[in-house]
């Protein structure tokens, strides 16, 4: 699998893009409107720094062997598609919330800024990082602001195949790294309550196609529906109501090391607003995707 730094790259990339998830992104633009200036790129301007291209092709995804919503494990083909190397940080979602505000088209929060666990405060009328964890990967996010987030930037969440295929690889790998054990070489891990660390401080854990805390630190949003295997893109998974439950991807710092594995997933629901789609964790952040060709940029 060729790995390329989208910044360097200069082939052509065959751009895809599904109905759905084209209809879903025009119309939260719709209603999100366009970037007030002075605050970075908006939408339309995903930008190619910091981002990998992984490309087209079939991967194993899921597993037989371990929880049975992992399997049974079989071949997914994946087009080709770029992914942020690393998280959005409390620094950039800060930026995003001081441009936007609080809440989502629906008027669902983006953020849960009052829960203790946050990182994020409003100082002198503006949303800022707080000292020391402006490049922590951002906590206490909901759904509706990491969707809204990637779509500031002009990208969106992975689907789950996506986030699969970027920690695997093309072979059967049990974390990004290979099949050793973690390790606090390769993974934020072993941690206590809502002791996250920056995400781009361990190379040694990255995954075949370079993207970089895959697991460990915090767990991580996908745009996926919550939907038993075999996995298709093409069986409405990828294009659900805002309110469908999604899929969350990865492992926190404080969870148990069984759960470091590339295939595990997790269940979020929306619940009418009550269940944890519609709220930030501790345990949860989130990175970016698109499928808009960057090789030029």
């Amino acid at each position: 699998m060729a790995v390329k730094i989208a910044g360097r790259y200069r082939g052509r990339v065959t751009a895809w893009t599904r109905r759905g998830l084209t209809l879903g992104v025009a119309l939260t633009l719709a209603l999100i409107g366009p970037l007030a200036p002075g605050h970075g790129p908006g939408p339309g301007e995903a930008r190619a720094d910091g981002i990998m291209l992984i490309e087209a092709g079939a991967f194993w995804m899921g597993s037989d062997s371990e929880a049975p919503d992992e399997g049974p494990m079989h071949r997914v083909y994946v087009r080709d598609f770029w992914l942020d190397r690393n998280k959005v940080t409390n620094r950039e979602l800060a930026e995003f919330l001081a441009a936007r505000g609080l809440r989502s088209p629906e008027g669902v929060s983006y953020f849960d800024q009052h829960d203790p666990d946050a990182r994020i405060h409003r100082r002198e009328g503006r949303f800022t990082a707080d000292p020391g964890f402006e490049e922590h990967p951002a906590v206490e996010v909901s759904w509706f602001g990491a969707r809204d987030y990637c779509l500031w930037r002009g990208k969106r969440l992975p689907t789950e195949a996506e986030w699969e295929k970027a920690a695997r690889g093309l072979d059967r790998r049990r974390h990004p790294w290979g099949d050793q054990a973690p390790d606090a070489e390769r993974a934020v891990v072993g941690r206590a309550y809502n002791a996250t660390e920056r995400g781009d401080l361990r190379p040694a854990g990255a995954g075949p196609t370079g993207v970089q805390d895959l697991l460990g630190n915090l767990r991580e949003w996908t745009g996926s529906a919550y939907r038993p295997y075999p996995y298709r893109a093409d069986d409405g998974r990828e294009q659900t109501a805002p309110d469908a439950s999604r899929v969350v991807r990865g492992a926190s710092h404080d969870d148990p090391p069984d759960a470091l594995r590339v295939t595990i997933r997790r269940l979020s629901s929306y619940d009418g607003g009550r269940g944890g789609l519609a709220h930030g964790h501790h345990h949860t952040g989130f990175r970016c995707a698109t499928s808009e060709d960057l090789g030029g940029r």
